[in-house]
């Protein structure tokens, strides 16, 4: 599965069927379904990445930070700090 492919809609907002999401860039792993949860955004939200080099983060702004692929670079949108669904987690 490919993850953040913004042209023409988030396909798989509401897909919850066991898998790994990828870079739909270059196939790095990114996150499991395990760790996909329903979220008002238009977007899927995980609370955590498959590898710990998954992604790379750089503060963006206070409570958020700008996320992208950890092999080729490619955006994916951000982090969003304690905004996960138990308390003291992030939201992918």
């Amino acid at each position: 599965m490919s993850f953040c492919s913004f042209l023409g809609g988030e396909v798989f907002k509401d897909h919850f069927q066991p898998g790994i999401y990828v870079c739909a860039k270059c196939g790095h792993e990114l996150f499991s379904s395990r760790a996909k949860y329903e979220h008002s955004s238009p977007w899927p939200a995980f609370t955590e990445t498959v590898h710990e080099d998954s992604v790379a983060k750089r503060k963006e702004r206070p409570g958020a930070l700008k996320v992208s692929c950890g092999k080729c670079g490619n955006g994916l949108g951000h982090e969003f700090l304690n905004d996960g669904p138990k308390r003291g987690q992030s939201r992918f």
